[in-house]
């Protein structure tokens, strides 16, 4: 096989692999440039002190899921800033890393570089990073009410499972802006063409 019979297989999947070095890419950079404690202290980028917005980030967090817990009806107390915990003593701690922002960055970096009109990432990429804070308080939330009664189940829960729905909600973000966006740009390059 050589490098035009391999283009031509792979060109079908030309979006996903674009999607999936985006991801790899503003994932590692992230992982390489943005450090802080899990413990909720001090978060860098390239040693300077960025903790202010996950800081509140962190607290604005704690206190909506405090709120939506409450509505569902659990007996719930926020302790600190960041810690909503029930009466019978489960709970969690709302970090710096839970905050979504680094999956907001992730999704502001995939529709950034996919193809596609600039007049309509000005208004999708805020519209997407809606949708990553509105996922986040649901995924937050819904953590809490289960560890409620299965504290034990919070590591498999929070490190796997909700993580990885977290990434295929922004799958499916870019793949409604590739079906309905990025043809746009396509055809314009056609027009031009012809």
């Amino acid at each position: 096989m050589n490098f035009k019979d391999i283009k031509t297989t792979l060109l079908p999947y030309a979006g996903i692999i674009r999607f999936m070095i985006i991801l790899v890419v503003s994932h590692f950079v992230w992982k390489f440039t943005v450090l802080g404690e899990e413990s909720g202290g001090q978060v860098t980028f390239f040693g300077c002190d960025i903790s202010a917005p996950f800081v509140w980030m962190s607290e604005h967090i704690a206190s909506v899921v405090y709120l939506f817990l409450q509505w569902f009806g659990y007996d719930v107390e926020r302790v600190g800033d960041t810690i909503v915990r029930f009466a019978n003593g489960n709970g969690a701690r709302i970090v710096w890393s839970c905050t979504g922002i680094k999956q907001s960055y992730i999704f502001f970096c995939i529709i950034l570089f996919s193809r596609g009109p600039w007049k309509h990432k000005l208004w999708f990429i805020p519209l997407g990073i809606l949708v990553c804070y509105v996922v986040n308080i649901i995924r937050i939330t819904g953590l809490n009410m289960i560890i409620y009664n299965h504290r034990e189940w919070f590591d498999f829960l929070h490190e796997h499972l909700f993580k990885y729905l977290f990434y295929a909600i922004l799958f499916l973000l870019w793949m409604w802006w590739e079906e309905k966006f990025a043809p746009l740009s396509r055809k314009k390059a056609t027009e031009i063409e012809s």
